[in-house]
């Protein structure tokens, strides 16, 4: 066997070899179509942002120009970061507040069994995959950081503050009850 054939040792202090599998190609995919979809809503209403702001204003939201701009920046923002797989678990944190808030937009007329299934609930869950699972190989993520999954404790952490951020925004920009649960 030539010096060049015999395979490479690793050193305690070399970084683990990146491998990928065809699971990371799937989370490619998955990033990319979570990550589309949210930069397409979220140019939609940056181009449009007046008739953003008219429509939350007339859903009685208040102050409908911040809401209307941080759903804005947050969905093409998180977005872009999907896409790229960069900062990944604070990308689907961001988009799975922004989701569930969008979600409650579209059942807040109705009991919230009525249209679960639409874009916004399916992006939330989407975006709870890829909090959970990871950028992959094929990502900044596991480029720059060495990182194609996050730690448990971080993404949980995350999961947990995209819930309340997106009942904070609720009810601190709303105040309506999105689910029309009422008290006994």
């Amino acid at each position: 066997m030539a010096a060049f054939d015999t395979p490479p040792i690793d050193m305690p202090n070399d970084k683990p070899r990146r491998t990928s599998s065809p699971a990371d190609f799937g989370l490619l995919l998955l990033r990319f179509a979570t990550g589309a979809t949210l930069i397409q809503a979220g140019l939609i209403k940056a181009l449009d942002f007046d008739t953003t702001v008219a429509f939350l204003e007339s859903g009685g939201w208040r102050m409908p120009t911040f809401a209307a701009a941080l759903v804005t920046a947050t969905e093409t923002a998180g977005g872009v970061l999907l896409v790229l797989g960069l900062l990944t678990p604070i990308a689907a944190c961001g988009a799975l507040a922004a989701m569930i808030d969008a979600w409650a937009v579209n059942v807040s007329d109705g009991a919230f069994w009525s249209q679960p299934f639409n874009v916004p609930f399916m992006v939330a869950f989407a975006a709870t995959a890829l909090l959970f699972t990871g950028a992959g190989t094929y990502s900044l993520d596991s480029r720059l950081f060495g990182r194609p999954r996050w730690p448990g404790l971080v993404t949980f952490g995350l999961f947990i503050v995209g819930i309340a951020a997106a009942v904070a925004t609720w009810i601190l920009l709303n105040g309506s009850n999105p689910i029309h649960v009422r008290g006994s």
